[in-house]
């Protein structure tokens, strides 16, 4: 599939998984097909079986490619913490065989944190299923991006390059 169709077309369907990668946890998303709906899918422990959970999930629901959240600061700056992604994407899209997005996540946990909160959800609970209400969120983010601009969102780390070239990220739209 293109991966930028150009302005002509405002949505590439396919499911999409969301991945907000912390040291500790890895909260995990999904999309439906037509991108009506980002939902919550589960939450990955970050450590030595990750990648075959990861693979397992691909496997379940099949996407086209993977959304991770860039860390960026509030001007849009990338520093340590954005190099440290773009490592874990290219990690990512050799192990399972995806393109993997990067896109902007400024804001999202705190803005997943309000939401559940919102929702009434205690202290103690919201700490369970932050990472997963991140995911979603980076995920409604790239929808929107994407409908909006026509244009796939972030930056692209394909696995056909990562896997010709062992490594190297192209500028997406």
């Amino acid at each position: 599939m293109d991966p930028d169709p150009g302005p002509e077309h405002t949505w590439r369907p396919g499911v999409r998984l969301c991945l907000d990668w912390g040291r500790a946890r890895i909260g995990v998303a999904a999309c439906d097909r037509d991108g009506l709906l980002a939902y919550p899918v589960e939450t990955v422990a970050n450590g030595s079986g990750t990648m075959k959970r990861l693979k397992a999930l691909v496997d379940e629901y099949e996407p086209f490619e993977i959304i991770m959240g860039m860390p960026t600061d509030l001007r849009g700056r990338q520093g340590i913490a954005a190099s440290a992604m773009i490592d874990n994407a290219r990690r990512v899209t050799r192990a399972l065989h995806r393109d993997v997005r990067l896109v902007d996540e400024r804001l999202t946990t705190a803005a997943a944190t309000r939401r559940l909160a919102a929702a009434g959800r205690d202290s103690r609970h919201r700490r369970s299923v932050i990472d997963q209400a991140a995911a979603v969120a980076i995920l409604e983010q790239a929808i929107e991006m994407e409908k909006r601009s026509g244009h796939a969102p972030g930056e692209l780390v394909s696995h056909e390059t990562e896997e010709s070239q062992g490594g190297g990220t192209q500028a997406g739209g």
